[in-house]
């Protein structure tokens, strides 16, 4: 199960932040951007957050996951379409290659919630 160690890599990514603030903060959200192409199950990254989140600075955290389609575009036809994972993945129409992946492939933070209602809006390159 990778959401193992996606977990990991976030919880150590969300550390770093929280330990970089001069003020403590309360985290009461992460917000994710998870496309269905990077074949994470929303529900075993939630299982495996809460997991190893439990006894630590984010115990109790709402993991809001917020997941992206699948869409290819095709360079013959001019038009996007929407692969199906697993199934089709050439174009509908004429029947190219995938080639041009549009959306759901994002794996990333992209805010942080605290109780004081700010966010912090995270940025990554990913």
């Amino acid at each position: 199960m990778h959401e193992t160690d996606m977990t990991k890599a976030l919880i150590i990514t969300v550390r770093d932040w929280f330990e970089s603030q001069l003020d403590v903060p309360k985290i009461e959200a992460i917000h994710l951007t998870v496309g269905k192409f990077t074949c994470v199950e929303p529900a075993s990254l939630e299982f495996a957050f809460t997991a190893q989140t439990k006894d630590t600075f984010l115990d109790g955290v709402n993991l809001v996951i917020r997941e992206t389609p699948l869409i290819a575009f095709c360079h013959r036809c001019q038009s996007e379409y929407f692969p199906q994972i697993g199934l089709q993945y050439s174009c509908p129409n004429c029947q190219s290659p995938m080639d041009d992946i549009r959306s759901g492939r994002e794996l990333k933070i992209d805010r942080i919630e605290y109780s004081n209602s700010e966010a912090f809006a995270f940025s990554s390159s990913g």
